[in-house]
């Protein structure tokens, strides 16, 4: 298999030395835990204040890792991706809003991200959060209460809130579906994850018969993924409908573990990384033995994985750009990766937010506080970039 992740021209062919040495600057200077913990608490209250910070945001980590504030902001991105084989996972990034209103926006909002994608070659999918039609108190409520057919006791204000999001979620699936364009539902925190779980499957069941359209999230840092992973497949294969999946690591393992240690239960995370490691893999291969009624995106910034992944496709005989097999990682992160993947011929794209500033503001302080505690990713990243500019130097 001749696929590795070291070319920095490949990676990199895109930026200018410009464009380089402010990204090098930009991750150097989250590299330093204490100075993004600072950042990430007072950010949020500077532009609520209207000091002048928008622009410096804006030229920095929004610039690494947003495509635009607007729809029609992320239209040179994906041009430029395009050009290198790299597709583009759209992503409306907005969450934390609480009330009906917002909620609806949202679904709007989400609809015509649908049929803007539907438009465009290179934008085969949009991502969205349950949490952007659904109030988080709601979804905490039907997940203390899972076993129960409404799953919300005998409130019937709640089951028509219920009744509601699943509304809204039947819309936007409904129009993925019409347009052929692929929704993956962002995983959240575990003490909500239950009812996004029940319907997501729900939309899968109606919209995934003939081919996948809905994908949900499965977070391997969870020690019960895989083993819901492979409940899920036995769900499709009784209900006959494709399974699709997102695969990924997860993003909330310091809230998790807090949150389990102050009220006493369990941790729902895995007790290492290699345990972690070993269960994302394993879903990999899951998910490549099933290929027939299993659509799978690998998004991963670990390379092992994405390696393992294209070795079973070469191993099992299949195309590099399998329909059912996709590989993603985060815009502004792990270039080698991508661009290396694009250029011999696999499915690969990245996942480009976009929104104004503010709302974007939650996504951004997470990939901040994500480049600090994988510490080992950032000396990766810097690495690599410094190569390529001395490579550039020499040549």
């Amino acid at each position: 298999m001749d696929l590795s992740f070291d070319n920095t021209e490949t990676a990199f062919a895109y930026k200018s030395d410009k464009e380089l040495k402010n990204g090098r600057w930009l991750l150097k200077t989250m590299h330093y835990p204490m100075f993004v913990a600072v950042g990430t608490r007072i950010t949020p209250f500077l532009m609520k204040t209207g000091l002048p910070i928008h622009g410096i945001i804006r030229k920095t980590i929004f610039k690494q890792f947003v495509g635009g504030e607007t729809l029609e902001d992320t239209q040179p991105v994906c041009d430029m991706l395009a050009k290198y084989n790299v597709k583009v996972i759209l992503d409306y990034g907005v969450e934390g809003k609480e009330s009906e209103e917002s909620f609806d926006h949202a679904t709007e909002e989400f609809i015509k991200v649908i049929n803007y994608a539907a438009t465009q070659d290179n934008i085969p999918f949009i991502s969205i959060k349950v949490t952007g039609i659904a109030r988080f108190g709601l979804l905490q409520t039907l997940n203390e209460a899972p076993r129960l057919r409404s799953g919300v006791h005998d409130h019937e204000e709640e089951i028509a809130e219920r009744d509601r999001v699943y509304d809204r979620m039947y819309r936007i699936c409904e129009a993925a579906a019409e347009k052929g364009v692929g929704v993956l539902v962002d995983a959240e925190e575990s003490w909500i994850q239950d009812p996004v779980d029940r319907l997501v499957i729900d939309m899968m069941s109606i919209f995934n018969k003939e081919r996948p359209i809905v994908y949900n999230t499965i977070q391997l840092y969870r020690h019960d993924r895989l083993q819901f992973l492979k409940m899920s497949h036995r769900i499709a294969r009784q209900k006959q409908f494709k399974l699709a999946v997102k695969l990924v690591r997860g993003a909330y393992m310091e809230k998790e573990r807090a949150r389990a240690d102050e009220h006493g239960y369990p941790s729902p995370i895995q007790p290492d990384k290699e345990s972690t490691d070993r269960d994302y893999n394993e879903a990999v291969r899951f998910c490549l033995e099933n290929i027939a009624d299993t659509a799978v995106i690998v998004a991963s910034h670990n390379e092992e994985s994405n390696l393992l992944a294209a070795q079973l496709l070469d191993e099992k005989g299949l195309q590099h750009n399998h329909p059912n097999v996709h590989f993603s990682q985060l815009y502004g992160m792990s270039d080698n990766i991508t661009f290396n993947l694009g250029k011999a011929g696999y499915s690969v794209s990245k996942y480009l937010p976009f929104g104004p500033i503010r709302d974007v503001i939650p996504y951004l302080m997470r990939r901040a506080q994500e480049n600090t505690s994988v510490s080992g990713q950032t000396g990766r990243e810097l690495s690599l970039i410094n190569k390529e500019l001395e490579r550039r130097k020499a040549g």
